[in-house]
Order: C-alpha cells, then structure tokens, then sequence
C-alpha cells in the first residue's frame, strides 16, 4: 500500500484566551488602592511550518483534529494569566494551505504557500485574553468595575495540499519511459514496467551533471488526453508540475504498444498542460524524443526534431535503456536550472517576507466589517468586531456601555447607515440584538495607557 499522500483537510483551532480580572488594590494604610485587575493570558495558536524531511501529508492521513492549549485567567494585584503553548504541525515543503467552506467544503481562499524550509504560518490563532480592569481607568472613570472576558477560540477546517518542490518535471503519456530515465540519471529507484500507469507516485531523484551542478527531478505519473479534466490521474497529479522551473517532455519515438503517433502524443501533452495551467505552457521545456535505440524511429525523430525547433525549444534524442545522448541531456538541463534558479532568486530577493505578507493579509481580514440583510435585521460580521462582542460581561451595565464606546470609535454608526440601515432596525452581531439609534453621544475619553497610581 502506498504511503504517498499530497491532499488533506484537518480541523484546527486554537486556544481559549484567559478571562480578566477585576479586582481593586486592598491593602492595610492604602485608603484609596485603585485597580489591579490582571490580563487574561492569551490561547496558544496552531502554527505550520514546513519541513524538509517530510515528503508527504501522511501524519493527517487519519488524524483531522488539532488544538492548541487555552490561556489562564487573570488574578488580582496585576498578576497576569499565562499564554498557552502554541501547537506546531509540521507539513512538507512545498505544501499550499487553503481555507475551507465549512457547509461546500470547498476552497474560500490561500492562506500560504510554504515553499521555504522553517517557513511558518499560523491557522488557527489563539483568542486574546481579556484585559483586566486596569485597563479601563480614565480621567472620568477612576474605579471600573468590570473586565473583558477571554476570547473564545475559533474552529475552522484547512486544506493542505502537497506539491512538490522539484527544479525538473518529467512528463509525457504513460509508459514513454519517464521511470527508466530517472532511474537511469539519478539514485532514485522507481518500478519500471512496460504497461500503462506503472508509476503511481511521483518519485523524486537528484542528478548531478558532470560539471558538478545538480537538480532534483520528478518523475510524474503518465497523462493521457483529458488529465486536465481529471481523467486518469488527471488533476491528482498535474499540481506536482506547476512548482518545476523546468519541464522534460518525454515523447516515445516507437508509439507504444497501442501504436499512436508521436507527434499527436506531444501536442496531446502540451495541450493538457496548458487547459490545466496556461502558465505550464508556457513553462520552459526541453523536447527528449526517447527510446531512439529502436530500428524504425529516425523519420518520427526528425518529424519531432522539426517540430519542437518550430515551438522553439531544445530538442534530444536519447535512449533511457542504452544510454544513448543522456549525458548530453544532463548536461544541458543542469545549464537551464541553474539560469532559471538565479533568476527566481533575483525576483524573490525584491519581494517582501512571505511571511509578513500572511499575516498581513490575515489582520486585512480580521479588521473587515460585513454588513447584511437578513430579511427582518442586519447582520454585522467580522473577527474584531465579533471579538469585542464575545470579551463583554453582558451582567455588567458599565462593561455594555464600554461596547458602545468600542463601536463608536470603529464607525459602526456610519457604516450601517451606508448599508442602509434605519432608525429602529435591529442589528445582530453574534448571537446579539441590538436596536439602531443614531443619537449621537459625547466619546468618552480614551483609557489611559499607564495605570493610575493610588493616591
């Protein structure tokens, strides 16, 4: 049974934050102990991070449930909860990180793309933990007494998907010799066989040219007409092409043992690469007419030889089984790896941190207000706004006020009556109803970042 797995979905989330504390300072000859309510410790988050010694998503092959540990609650006399441990999962490199539609199951969005060894990104964030009263001390309200409550961690499902990080894709119908050329320029050690399919798996194998410079190649199972479209291993496998700089079209000169011709199998491939991808006809590639040892084949190796030099690209006649023109393949492929790597890495060095653009992206997302109609109400959605709402003491009249004070300075205001909200409507966040008014209030002075000392 093969233990190749390049597609999975697992549910994560995070930890709990910690709830706040309100607490006042009491204390023999301190007649006036202010707050000291301390912060709610935020929950750990689920972070992934690509590893180069894995190959495949076979640790979530049966295990699809993951949690970080939740923060602790605040105490008194400031004293601080304690974050929860963070839970790192480790995914290949080369791995695409989706966001799924929890009712379709289908992709919403990427999270990341992890195509750098240590790379990290964080799937499912801890909640934050509420602030202690301490934080609510203003010059209008010395003594508040009310805390935020911890966050509750979201749960949400990902797609992680494989796609492996080879300089050289080998690709061509089946049984065109894809295996026996790897095997023969490379450690690797695929099955070799003369039917349809052989190769199940992609199999990975380093070459090195006789110069010294090396590059990893990927023998991809065979496509046939239609693989764009899901037939055969279809989609299964096109995905591994699309992270190679460079692809080996393999073409076999005899026909097969079904007899086709090799000029219709070249553009059947280039055909299928481009349905599935315009970017992978566009892929630069190097044309190996294949299995040349065999009496017969010189008019389909010059009708090929004319035909890949008409399309512009570098064309081989080679025999996998004797030998014949591989060192000079080799060769030449190390040559336009190591052209295409220095380039990548030029246009790499000008962007910004993937990394950064992630997370980036991540707070974008949180920061959006939805506003909806729900047919008799609004619905307002979002991750920040949805978060002031779950940390409010709803038994606590000074904590709800606070709220409103909270949504003032976000605009909410504004930005239901741009969605065309009226005097009266009900307005829900969460599982929360609110009646529209727009009176407006006096903003109270904003909390005082230092904690006021006792007099």
């Amino acid at each position: 049974m093969s233990t190749f797995t390049d597609l999975s979905r697992i549910n994560v989330r995070g930890g709990d934050g910690g709830a706040g504390c309100m607490s006042f300072r009491r204390e023999a000859y301190v007649p006036k102990g202010g707050p000291d309510g301390g912060d709610g410790g935020n929950g750990g988050s689920v972070i992934l991070e690509a590893d180069p010694q894995l190959s495949s998503l076979i640790d979530y092959r049966y295990k699809h449930h993951f949690r970080a540990e939740r923060g602790t609650h605040g105490q008194g006399a400031r004293k601080r909860g304690r974050d929860g441990s963070d839970l790192v999962l480790r995914v290949p490199v080369g791995t695409v990180v989706r966001e799924l539609n929890i009712q379709t199951m289908e992709p919403l969005y990427e999270i990341a793309d992890l195509t750098q060894p240590k790379e990290r990104v964080v799937v499912a964030p801890g909640g934050v933990g509420g602030k202690g009263n301490i934080h609510f001390v203003t010059s209008v309200r010395r003594a508040p007494a009310f805390a935020e409550k911890g966050e509750p961690a979201t749960e949400h499902w990902i797609e992680l998907e494989m796609k492996l990080m080879a300089d050289v894709a080998l690709v061509g119908m089946p049984s065109v010799g894809k295996s026996s050329l790897i095997a023969r320029i490379s450690a690797a050690r695929p099955k070799v066989a003369d039917y349809p399919f052989t190769t199940l798996v992609p199999n990975l194998g380093v070459v090195r040219a006789s110069d010294g410079r090396s590059f990893v190649a990927a023998d991809v199972p065979g496509l046939i007409e239609g693989a764009s479209e899901g037939k055969g291993l279809g989609h299964r496998f096109l995905r591994h092409i699309e992270r190679t700089a460079l692809i080996l079209h393999l073409v076999d000169m005899t026909g097969g043992y079904e007899g086709r011709d090799p000029l219709e199998d070249y553009q059947t491939i280039n055909e299928e690469l481009g349905a599935y991808a315009l970017e992978l006809a566009e892929r630069p590639q190097i044309v190996v007419a294949n299995k040349c040892d065999m009496p017969g084949t010189e008019e389909n190796v010059e009708a090929l030889r004319a035909m890949a030099e008409r399309d512009g690209k570098p064309f081989f006649a080679i025999s996998a089984l004797t030998g014949q023109g591989i060192e000079e393949l080799v060769s030449q492929t190390a040559q336009m790896v190591s052209s295409l790597r220095l380039e990548t890495e030029q246009s790499r060095e000008q962007l910004p941190s993937a990394g950064a653009i992630w997370e980036q992206r991540r707070e974008q997302r949180e920061r959006q207000i939805d506003v909806a109609w729900e047919g008799d109400g609004w619905r307002v959605s979002g991750v920040n706004i949805e978060r002031m709402v779950v940390q409010t003491d709803w038994e606590n009249d000074e904590a709800v006020d606070y709220l409103q004070l909270r949504f003032q300075r976000l605009k909410l205001e504004e930005i239901l009556t741009k969605a065309g909200c009226k005097q009266g409507d009900e307005v829900r966040i969460l599982g929360y109803a609110f009646s529209f008014e727009t009176t407006p209030g006096e903003e109270e002075p904003e909390p005082a970042n230092d904690v006021i000392e006792e007099a």
